[in-house]
């Protein structure tokens, strides 16, 4: 048996680099900023070492495989937590239907988009991404087969083989069921709804954990993708990035101005003003639920009434959400088809928007859920989600403008809630003292 020793002396200058990567950590150092660091020690990791990180590679995987382990509790937890928050079958019925078309749709628009512009661009082409090893191609089923995996048959099981699709379903029917038992006798379900809500906080605590990892396992998977592929087949990814940044900028001020201007019939330059605090405080936050308070102060300021901005906001930190749960993983999935030189056809794409706007029903609103939802989308349509780690780096400089776009779409949704409930103040929404008010 040979012993090659560079192995071992690659696996001892990563672990060199994770020290300093804690140190930072432990320093303050910005999560992003980290990421960012260790996506440059990880590229200099594999040149150095390049073919010799096969001790190095499992810190990655395992990153990989934590990450995956909790996407079905996630989605089962937040989904039903999410529909739960209507409170009465009426309010269902009524403000909480509006709410969730107008925050799914918006992530909707946002994938076909992203499609669009991904194969115009040709984002991926020439990236040259080489799948793992133990990785199985999966193919995505006929129409009339996805139509019948859609709905749960065996959950668990389908659970087991990361079928994402009939567990938001089946999360979504007990969530209207615990709505309308909740309605009849609030009692009676209350300790399943506190069920409900502690594990969800359980498993977003888990999540913080896994998601501080990032920075570890961008230098192990970045590193042995540059060992195996070199630094030069890497270079596409920054095209990402700008690809990102336009789509949200596009979907944060075309589309949804256009939707105000279409659907409302009101000057979408006075909601921008009004709503910008909040984009800010997103934008540097990195967080729609942390930016919640500010969302619902700038849309009473803008005329939405206080209970309509108090409802759909918060429910815009878990559902649709197109930045994070349209563009980014639609973006990356387009990245790996094309990089991958995997086939795919008109109803594959349409498959695969379907099941984005899906998962965006179970987003959840803190950083770092973006690379969750991007797992629950690649595990539904058999994408490798490697790929997924390897542009980490990238994720956390578009997550700013993800998150500035997700806050605005809810702040889109409630305007258009308020408007069509005649629950809006048209002269608030004009004045020039209410802007000023925001601008202070």
């Amino acid at each position: 048996m040979n012993l090659d020793l560079t192995l071992f002396a690659a696996l001892g200058f990563a672990i060199l680099l994770i020290g300093i990567l804690v140190y930072l950590a432990k320093r303050g150092v910005d999560f992003g900023v980290r990421t960012i660091i260790a996506l440059v020690l990880g590229i200099v990791l594999g040149i150095v070492f390049r073919g010799k990180l096969d001790y190095v590679q499992p810190i990655g995987k395992i990153y990989v495989s934590l990450i995956s382990a909790f996407v079905i509790p996630l989605l089962f937890f937040s989904v039903i937590s999410s529909v739960s928050q209507l409170k009465n079958i009426q309010k269902l019925k009524s403000i909480g239907a509006k709410s969730v078309l107008w925050l799914t749709g918006s992530t909707f628009i946002a994938s076909v988009l992203t499609v669009i512009m991904s194969l115009l661009l040709k984002v991926g082409k020439g990236a040259n991404v080489s799948l793992p090893t133990d990785y199985t191609p999966k193919e995505v089923p006929a129409i009339t087969q996805v139509i019948i995996d859609l709905f749960p048959k065996n959950i668990f099981a389908q659970a087991a083989n990361n079928s994402i699709v009939p567990l938001i379903l089946f999360s979504i029917i007990m969530g209207v069921a615990l709505v309308s038992l909740s309605s009849e006798n609030e009692k009676e379900v209350k300790p399943f709804k506190d069920f409900i809500d502690a594990g969800a906080k359980v498993i977003y605590r888990v999540i913080g954990y896994i998601i501080e990892l990032t920075p570890y396992a961008v230098l192990a998977l970045v590193g042995s993708a540059v060992s195996n592929n070199g630094p030069e087949k890497l270079l596409p990814l920054f095209s990402v990035l700008i690809i990102a940044y336009i789509a949200c900028i596009i979907q944060t001020y075309i589309v949804s101005g256009l939707m105000i201007a279409g659907v409302a019939k009101l000057n979408p330059i006075n909601f921008f003003k009004h709503i910008w605090p909040a984009q800010a405080v997103a934008f540097t936050s990195q967080s729609s639920i942390g930016t919640i308070p500010v969302t619902v102060k700038s849309l009473k300021n803008a005329g939405v009434s206080e209970s309509i901005a108090s409802f759909v906001a918060p429910l815009g930190a878990n559902v649709g959400m197109p930045g994070c749960a349209g563009i980014w993983p639609t973006l990356l999935a387009v990245f790996a088809i094309n990089s991958l030189n995997i086939e795919y056809t008109l109803v594959q794409y349409i498959f695969l928007i379907l099941i984005a706007t899906l998962v965006s029903i179970g987003t959840v609103g803190v950083p770092g859920t973006s690379t969750i939802t991007t797992t629950a989308i690649f595990a539904a349509v058999g994408l490798p989600i490697e790929i997924i780690v390897l542009v980490t780096p990238i994720s956390s400089i578009v997550d700013m403008a993800r998150t500035a776009t997700n806050v605005t779409a809810a702040a889109t949704s409630s305007l258009l809630v308020a408007v069509s409930e005649k629950e809006f103040d048209i002269e608030k929404y004009n004045s020039t003292s209410q802007i000023k008010e925001q601008l202070a």
